[in-house]
């Protein structure tokens, strides 16, 4: 399709989560910039449950922008139910997620754009650097990311949120009825002509980043563990360990038995015991976790509840369960 041929509305989805600061700064600079550049759009912030005034701040600027709506949720579900609420929300021809806080640089819209007027279907934002952060949280990242990428032969190694849906695409992402859902990974999973725009993370001007290393660690641990059956496979994988060091040391004991030589005291016995129960644990606990989320999944709970809306014509007092 021609370039000339491809215009549509672009939405750009922000979930915020205690982005008082961020909101107005993040309102005024896409709207800027979109507008400057002749392309139709609408933003959409979705309120994850925050504790400040980042709902507010949302009211403020869809009386500002008529192009800036807002959802809010009940509670805090998480980012990756705002960034799905979002995309449910928009009526673009194609939509973008990036972060509230600005970090992924809203100028780089601008490219995705245009790669998407080229016919690109899935446009993603990779990082070249990942800015200043904590050594320890950058270990953490990388070693998630190696891990994730193995399970799913997928490379997010660079991977962000920062990206650029056709409609196309955003239909499919929302028709998965999952509740556990890893938009990073299954914006990838789900092919489409793909395409990347590579971006340096950018510092953050207006508050403090809400992630600890604690959640830092529950982030991975659920999307490793929704995305991928791998931890299930280290079940199997230990149960190898376990079964050939059981057979290598039963040999030693028969040579031992038959020459004479036995074992003195339960020594060895104690820590075979603590060793295998150990391994029995480890692989009980994760068994259960992924039973725990079959539960999760089978009691069909509605992946995020809508309390408000504003801009756009909406009634803010309209309540909205969503699967």
């Amino acid at each position: 399709m021609q370039e000339q041929e491809r215009r549509g509305l672009l939405s750009v989805v922000l979930p915020a989560y205690n982005e008082e600061a961020s909101v107005p700064r993040a309102a005024q600079v896409i709207c800027g910039l979109l507008t400057g550049a002749g392309i139709a759009h609408e933003l959409i912030f979705v309120d994850d449950g925050s504790r400040d005034g980042t709902w507010p701040a949302i009211q403020a600027q869809c009386l500002r922008f008529p192009q800036v709506r807002g959802v809010r949720f009940s509670r805090n579900f998480g980012k990756e139910a705002a960034i799905f609420a979002g995309l449910a929300q928009g009526a673009g021809d194609c939509l973008a997620v990036l972060d509230c806080d600005l970090q992924h640089p809203p100028e780089k819209l601008l490219e995705m754009y245009r790669l998407w007027q080229q016919g690109y279907q899935v446009v993603e934002g990779v990082k070249t650097s990942r800015g200043r952060e904590n050594p320890l949280h950058t270990l953490a990242a990388r070693t998630f990311y190696s891990a994730i990428s193995s399970a799913t032969g997928i490379d997010m190694s660079r991977a962000s949120d920062f990206k650029l849906l056709d409609r196309r695409a955003v239909d499919v992402l929302l028709a998965m009825r999952e509740k556990n859902a890893f938009f990073r990974a299954l914006s990838s999973w789900i092919g489409f002509r793909t395409a990347q725009v590579e971006f340096q993370v950018q510092p953050r001007l207006e508050g403090q980043s809400k992630w600890s290393i604690r959640s830092l660690v529950r982030y991975a641990v659920t999307n490793l563990t929704s995305f991928s059956t791998a931890p299930l496979q280290l079940v199997t994988l230990l149960g190898m360990l376990v079964f050939l060091c059981s057979v290598l040391l039963g040999l030693r004991s028969l040579w031992q038995k038959f020459t004479g030589q036995a074992l003195e005291g339960f020594t060895t016995v104690i820590l075979l015991q603590l060793f295998i129960g150990s391994i029995l644990m480890i692989c009980l606990g994760i068994i259960g976790y992924y039973v725990a989320k079959i539960y999760d999944e089978i009691k069909d709970r509605p992946r995020y509840i809508v309390a408000e809306r504003c801009g756009g014509g909406a009634d803010d007092a309209q309540t909205e369960a969503t699967l």
